[in-house]
């Protein structure tokens, strides 16, 4: 989710990368950096870590040339801790091409390996600046720098937008894009590039949206557009008919609506680079040795908030697919109750921050006890993952919005990915196994996409329940989580009173709460398991009797649910495992379309802070 600007015209470069970049701040970022080509055919760079403020810093100490071209980037740590090093751009061998990137190089590791092994020194541990060495060797060859990141891009893998500028080639600047955003700004006698139209509508409206597997040129006189194999093609041109404040949010009103929208994106991101060569399972920072993650006999799963219901996902996962005994505890309460810790169990700290107060406490306690540590977090750099024995970033790029959505979705991946890497490890799955599962992880974007298609159904029946007061949602398995966190929203957003319950626990008490009318958010396991269908049926059956209003998540082809659903919404066929990860999106939808027809602030609810600092 960095933050990309490029310029070509006849204003002062610096001026309007900068500015471009104070615009993209709304994304997060942990530095920056631009990069003009100036007189004498040179690349004029600079970059620093932190804000924004710290680069106009060093700019106005050490003023660039003036320039007419130039690129800036603000980034959020994947690869690499954020510092003044790791900071884009980055430049190649011989300092010629300068080049920033948002997204992740898969294979970035095999093609830095070939680099040094023909003497290329490389200053970073980005996989950015791997791309730059290579189109760097491209125009050293002798073509043009269109050329050159046509014929890298055909040896990518993974998502990215790249954004170059050659020394020798002063007045272009040439962007590639593969499931990764970038849009042109058309000017008069200037063009511009920007992850999105943040980036330059202050200078223009017009835009030009690429396609997939496309490269840009741009130059005063224009735009030209090919695919990877230099082949014309064309954008998709628009007008922007927004405002600054809306052009961040994508024509969104809240950051919250874009961020749930963001969430195919964001988990096809956080599944990125999980696989080697051979096919087996990989993870970003995964420091144990297979001999110590044979060891772990017990895994402690510590969060608060969202990310305790994610941990408690986790829990359904990893047991089903390891057979490890898995305990999940509020981190606010964990070190206070004497746990049983040593060196044979692993606790795994969830995060998106890498902050919380509450769970940082913990993980010391946990590794005085002598437990290995492993952090899922979407922060590189943060006190957690660097407190911890191992790592598994999310990647979902920053959240604005406090009430956590695509935060929540890559934290399950992430835990998916565990389970299934301690199942590779352990020997408890079969290859075969995990690659059935990795294969369906792989189709949940596409699946989401599905859910959100149908977003006007979850919009209205918020519209139907702008007076309710009490709303209560009910989960089998690992649908009980899911019920869980719907009932957070609402809470955080609407400010009703909402209660998650497992279905089960019904006649235990909490149905003495349902009265006529009452609305019942229902997450309906898949088919085929356990008797988990008829058994949430029953529960359905049981308010429903007593006047409750029902509104059912069930999956496509579900017919046996129809005659106990006032309200039926449609989801992906899933395994039950796998099934928060599209069953929670209409629950976010509601939650977010409720609190804004009730006139709340969605992004900013009251006495919430995104990431808790204090214990």
């Amino acid at each position: 989710m960095c933050g990309i600007v490029g310029y070509v015209g006849p204003k002062q470069a610096q001026d309007v990368v900068v500015e471009g970049l104070r615009r993209l701040e709304y994304r997060g970022y942990d530095s920056a950096g631009v990069a003009l080509v100036v007189p004498g055919d040179v690349i004029s760079l600079a970059k620093r870590a932190g804000k924004l403020a710290n680069l106009e810093k060093a700019l106005a100490d050490s003023p660039l040339p003036a320039s007419h071209t130039g690129i800036g980037h603000t980034r959020w740590a994947t690869h690499g801790a954020p510092n003044d090093v790791n900071a884009h751009p980055h430049l190649g061998h011989e300092r010629r091409v300068a080049l920033v990137h948002n997204g992740i190089i898969e294979n970035f590791a095999d093609l830095r390996a070939r680099l040094e092994a023909d003497d290329h020194v490389l200053l970073s541990e980005t996989d950015t600046e791997v791309v730059a060495h290579l189109v760097e060797l491209q125009v050293e060859s002798g073509v043009d720098l269109t050329t050159a990141m046509q014929r890298v891009c055909q040896v990518l893998e993974g998502a990215f937008t790249l954004v170059a500028i050659d020394a020798h080639d002063p007045d272009r600047v040439v962007a590639a894009r593969r499931n990764s955003p970038l849009v042109v700004g058309v000017g008069d006698g200037e063009h511009f590039l920007g992850s999105d139209v943040a980036a330059f509508i202050e200078h223009t409206r017009e835009a030009l949206e690429l396609g997939q597997d496309q490269v840009v040129s741009i130059t005063r006189e224009g735009v030209e557009i090919t695919d990877f194999h230099g082949h014309p093609a064309e954008g998709r041109r628009y007008h922007v008919d927004w405002d600054l404040s809306a052009a961040e949010k994508d024509g969104h009103d809240w950051f919250m609506r874009k961020e749930i929208f963001e969430q195919p994106r964001a988990v096809a991101d956080s599944l990125l680079g999980r696989r080697n060569q051979a096919g087996l399972l990989q993870l970003d920072e995964m420091r144990l040795s297979d001999d110590e993650i044979r060891d772990v006999d017990k895994i402690i799963i510590i969060a608060c908030g969202t990310s305790f219901y994610a941990g408690m996902v986790a829990k359904y996962a990893i047991e089903h697919w390891t057979r490890i005994p898995v305990e999940v505890e509020l981190a606010s309460e964990f070190r206070y109750r004497d746990p049983i810790l040593d060196y044979s169990t692993l606790v795994v700290a969830i995060s998106q921050s890498g902050e919380t107060a509450d769970t940082l406490q913990a993980i010391r306690h946990a590794r005085t006890q002598r437990s290995k540590v492993l952090a899922i977090c979407n922060t590189n750099g943060s006190t957690i993952p660097r407190e911890s024995d191992a790592v598994i970033y999310t990647h979902a790029g920053p959240e604005i919005g406090v009430a956590s959505t695509k935060g929540f979705l890559t934290q399950l991946v992430a835990c998916y990915l565990l389970a299934l890497y301690v199942a590779q490890v352990k020997g408890t799955r079969y290859g075969d196994e995990i690659d059935e599962i990795m294969v369906q992880l792989e189709a949940i974007p596409q699946q989401i996409e599905t859910v959100l298609a149908g977003a006007q159904q979850v919009y209205d029946l918020a519209r139907e329940h702008t007076g309710t007061r009490s709303v209560l949602f009910l989960g089998r398995h690992a649908g009980y989580p899911v019920a869980l966190e719907g009932a957070l929203k609402l809470k955080e957003l609407a400010y009703l009173h909402a209660e998650g319950f497992a279905a089960g626990e019904l006649k235990h008490g909490p149905i003495a709460l349902v009265e006529e009318g009452l609305p019942v958010l229902c997450v309906v396991p898949p088919r085929g398991r356990d008797q988990l269908h008829e058994k949430m049926i029953s529960g359905i059956q049981e308010v429903r009797a007593r006047g409750a209003r029902t509104i059912c998540l069930a999956e496509e082809g579900d017919t046996r649910i129809e005659p106990y659903a006032d309200v039926l919404i449609r989801l992906p066929r899933v395994p039950v495992l796998l099934q928060p990860l599209v069953a929670t999106v209409p629950l976010q939808l509601f939650a977010c379309e409720l609190a804004t027809l009730m006139g709340h602030d969605v992004d900013q609810p009251r006495n919430l802070a995104k990431s808790v600092t204090v214990e």
